[in-house]
């Protein structure tokens, strides 16, 4: 009979808990009474971010704002894995959020290791919501989305594809290279505050908190409204007597 080396340990530990038994723990050198399975302990937690998204890799003309068209992007987390897309545009400061409604089943049908993800923004739900809200604008003004590290837009290869938008991520633990969400995400904390369900607004009243925002006049912008910049992008894009953004 073989046995293999893991089967040897997850017989030593405690499987429920992942420990050894207390008696064993002296015995140890090193007296690490955890234990990571030898699996686990070889994931990649940002295995989706490749060389190639690297926000190292993203066009210049992204940083100094002077052409629209280039996104931040993140999510808001609220109780019971209820979560809302968050989407700021660099140059106007116009925003736009993410209807996540969680699948049918959350809170029934119990969590399994690879199952469905059920909260709402798992990879594919993530892909499906980003590609609707972002592929109704014109290509011009969908250049590129910067994320941070969450593994919810892992399937960012086929969003691309969808949409004709780069995505890049940021590095580890870095939001100021995501600054302009990350301000827009604690104003709207003012709306939806942290420790509440946030399925509790629908996808009209998330919308108006949207508008609400896009309406308060920014010093940054000459004291127009991101909706007032936003719309004068999108008329010069509609009208062809006015020079193309391009």
């Amino acid at each position: 009979m073989r046995i293999s080396p893991e089967a040897i340990y997850q017989a030593l530990y405690v499987q429920g808990r992942g420990a050894l038994k207390r008696e064993l723990v002296g015995c140890l050198r090193t007296g690490r009474a955890l234990r990571v399975p030898r699996g686990r302990s070889h994931q990649k937690p940002w295995a989706h971010v490749t060389e190639d998204v690297l926000i190292s890799e993203r066009p210049a003309e992204a940083d100094d704002r002077a052409v629209p068209g280039h996104w931040e992007g993140d999510l808001i987390i609220g109780l019971e894995r209820s979560a809302i897309g968050t989407l700021v545009e660099r140059t106007t400061r116009f925003t736009m959020l993410v209807y996540l409604p969680r699948e049918e089943g959350f809170g029934i049908i119990p969590r399994t290791k690879n199952g469905p993800a059920l909260a709402g923004y798992g990879a594919i739900k993530m892909k499906d919501a980003l590609v609707t809200t972002i592929g109704s604008l014109p290509i011009q003004l969908r250049r590129s989305l910067t994320w941070d590290r969450g593994k919810e837009l892992s399937a960012h290869a086929a969003f691309k594809v969808e949409t004709g938008t780069a995505v890049y991520f940021a590095d580890p633990h870095s939001p100021w290279q995501r600054g302009t969400n990350e301000n827009t995400n604690g104003l709207l904390r003012q709306y939806f505050p942290k420790g509440t369900d946030l399925s509790r607004w629908n996808a009209e009243e998330i919308e108006a908190v949207a508008a609400t925002l896009n309406g308060r006049p920014r010093k940054t912008l000459g004291w127009k409204t991101p909706a007032e910049t936003f719309n004068e992008l999108l008329l010069s894009l509609q009208n062809p007597g006015v020079a193309s953004i391009d």
